[in-house]
């Protein structure tokens, strides 16, 4: 058998506009992309450097480099749980070895993990952080959508909703503070996000500064998004918060989500399945996860000028599994 080998790449992939939340704008997805070929055939994985987690491209195509050796001797996908840490830099591997033993063994994921495979699935449809104004306007373009998720940061929120909701009554809408939100405004603000028919609130608090929601009352449910990373960090939350995010580039690939979404479903903690702003390759894995979510938010080739070839396609925002020459 020829040995392993692992290539890394950056690659960057306009947004259509900009894409703002409260730590601020970009106009491009900065994706790494892995590829590991055995015998001719190539696996593939993709991951979003995160600067809240204090990556980089730099970085990640750094640390992609220390286990190119581990590889070559056939690393599996177990052992790379043990050599890495959680991350970008692990999920764009992981899911390359995913995808290298589906196409070798004849497969899908699904069969070899033994999960249902995807189907057609909703996800939600992001509305990035700008005036109530604009926002509104940008749900009334965007009505016919099942689901929208708002970025919010905090003074103005509720104007921001309420011109949403405005626009696009019929939509069901989660939201999304990136951390932005005092105690004060989780108190004004939730019976109010309520009364505006909001499902889900998303990572209200920072991240170590979230201990206090559980002594608050939640007329809406509560999802840790950057408090919960994969299932080291699950105890810290599972008091605090009604939901996780698992977002495969935290948890360091789809090995570590199933796992994660397992242990979450056994602790009684809902689902919500997202993304960083990335391709349809770093989507399809993380669609492996919808049978365990009560959210999917994977809209990131919407959000995109284009998508690469033989992406997911999407009928509105129903996404559908993605092709083998994608992924998986």
């Amino acid at each position: 058998m020829n040995k392993r080998t692992l290539e890394a790449r950056s690659e960057s992939w306009p947004i259509t506009g900009s894409f703002r939340i409260s730590r601020g704008a970009k106009t491009s997805a900065e994706v790494v992309v892995v590829e590991i070929t055995e015998n001719g055939v190539i696996g593939r994985g993709e991951c979003v450097p995160y600067a809240r987690y204090d990556e980089s491209v730099r970085s990640v195509l750094g640390q992609i480099t220390t286990v190119r050796d581990f590889i070559a001797d056939g690393l599996t996908r177990d052992g790379l749980l043990t050599v890495m840490p959680s991350g970008a830099a692990r999920n764009a591997i992981d899911c390359a070895l995913w995808d290298l033993e589906a196409k070798l063994m004849g497969k899908t994921v699904a069969e070899i993990a033994g999960i249902p495979a995807p189907g057609p699935t909703i996800t939600a449809y992001t509305l990035s952080l700008d005036t109530p104004e604009n926002m509104g306007a940008a749900a009334k373009a965007q009505s016919n959508r099942p689901l929208f998720k708002l970025k919010l940061a905090g003074e103005g929120d509720l104007e921001r909703v309420a011109a949403v909701r405005n626009a696009a009554p019929r939509t069901r809408l989660i939201v999304d503070a990136n951390e932005a939100w005092t105690a004060d405004m989780m108190r004004e603000f939730c019976p109010k996000m309520a009364d505006l028919g909001v499902e889900l609130i998303e990572q209200p608090l920072p991240a170590g500064e979230d201990s206090i929601l559980g002594e608050m009352d939640r007329p809406v449910p509560i999802c840790a998004d950057e408090s919960a990373h994969d299932t080291a960090t699950l105890d810290e939350v599972v008091e605090l918060y009604d939901y996780i995010n698992i977002k495969l580039d935290k948890t360091g690939g789809l090995t570590e989500a199933l796992l994660l979404a397992n242990a979450a479903r056994e602790f009684g903690l809902g689902v919500m399945v997202g993304c960083m702003l990335g391709t349809s390759l770093g989507m399809a894995p993380a669609l492996y996860l919808s049978s365990y979510a009560r959210f999917v938010d994977l809209d990131g080739p919407l959000l995109l000028e284009k998508d690469r070839e033989n992406g997911i396609h999407f009928d509105g925002s129903v996404m559908h599994p993605p092709s083998r020459e994608l992924w998986g």
